[in-house]
């Protein structure tokens, strides 16, 4: 079995029961203890989960979109004004459903955008705003996330073209990888990619590595990525080997 594989099944026993033992696992996917070891260690150093004696555990509640919105303000209002001086009047742009995308769309009010959208705060921010002509995606609404998701809004990102995709994530990989923590997520994140020219990362020093076992893209995806965190992160390299051009926001920036 491919590690990767493994690594996925051991996510999968560790969200169905919390925690689980190195000899359970092993049994379970007919692997040597030896290997599930470093199979944790692994997925432990990129946030996955944590190791305990024997075994590991993996804490799944995330936080609702309030709760996240809270933390970090001053960094994420730091990542979104670097931002939004890349966007043109007259351009499309499409936000996600992220936290920081949303301090984003504050910095949008009184410019003429055409913004695609399936995050109900920004919906909220930019609805009166007559110089934003705005595009809510249809689909379930997702209230703890303040968010719209599903096959209905896939279909409505295939009919749209935007110069821009500003979007979060719940970690990144060493490798540059973009990842998530929920399935449902990730395929509407995936054809937001797929209707924009550009596609920017807004994603604070808590995102490395952060959390996720489900993969939104590689690297090679990416435009750039908006940052506060440090320079010696291992992940810069791999980003900026796959061509992603790297704007740090400095390290000064207040939490709030």
């Amino acid at each position: 079995m491919l590690a990767e594989r493994r690594h996925q099944l051991i996510l999968q026993a560790l969200r169905s029961g919390g925690t689980a033992s190195v000899t359970d696992l092993a049994e379970q996917l007919d692997a040597s203890a030896a290997t599930i070891r470093r199979d944790l260690l692994k997925l432990e150093a990129d946030g996955l989960l944590t190791r305990v004696h024997g075994g590991a555990v993996i804490e799944e509640d995330q936080p609702s979109f309030d709760e996240a919105a809270a933390v970090r303000v001053g960094r994420k209002d730091a990542i979104a004004t670097r931002a939004a001086t890349m966007i043109e009047d007259g351009q499309s742009v499409i936000l996600d459903s992220g936290t920081t995308v949303h301090r984003l769309a504050l910095q949008l009010r009184g410019h003429r955008l055409t913004v695609i959208t399936n995050n109900l705060a920004v919906y909220d921010e930019l609805n009166a705003d007559d110089n934003i002509d705005l595009m809510l995606l249809g689909g379930m609404v997702i209230r703890e996330s303040r968010m719209v998701d599903g096959f209905m809004a896939e279909d409505n990102l295939r009919q749209v073209h935007a110069d821009w995709l500003f979007m979060g994530a719940c970690g990144l990989r060493p490798g540059g990888q973009v990842m998530d923590t929920t399935v449902a997520e990730v395929p509407a994140r995936r054809a937001m990619i797929a209707a924009s020219d550009k596609v920017v990362l807004l994603a604070d020093k808590s995102k490395f590595p952060g959390t996720g076992m489900v993969k939104i893209c590689g690297p090679e995806d990416l435009d750039a990525l908006i940052t506060d965190a440090s320079e010696d992160d291992a992940t810069f390299m791999a980003l900026r080997e796959a061509g992603v051009r790297v704007i740090q926001t400095g390290p000064s920036v207040a939490d709030g």
